[in-house]
């Protein structure tokens, strides 16, 4: 998923997605452990993912910060 594709969703929609990302790393460990995991790029690309939503949802959760914090300014 592109990072363009990724800022498109909501933020419940990150916070799912996140979820089942980490669910599908834990599923590709199980496997690479076992040896039932034949292409072994999947959990890096999979860890690349996780990073890019988290970092998109704490962008986000920085942007909410600072205009609560500019609009209190005004207020005071």
């Amino acid at each position: 998923m592109k990072t363009s594709e990724i800022r498109l969703l909501s933020t419940e929609q990150l916070q799912a997605k996140l979820m089942d990302t980490r669910q599908e790393l834990m599923n590709l460990r199980f496997q690479f452990v076992t040896g039932q995991l034949t292409d072994t790029s999947q959990l890096k690309i999979t860890r690349r993912t996780i990073a890019q939503l988290e970092t998109i949802l704490r962008e986000r959760e920085i942007a909410e910060f600072i205009e609560k914090e500019t609009a209190g300014e005004g207020e005071a």
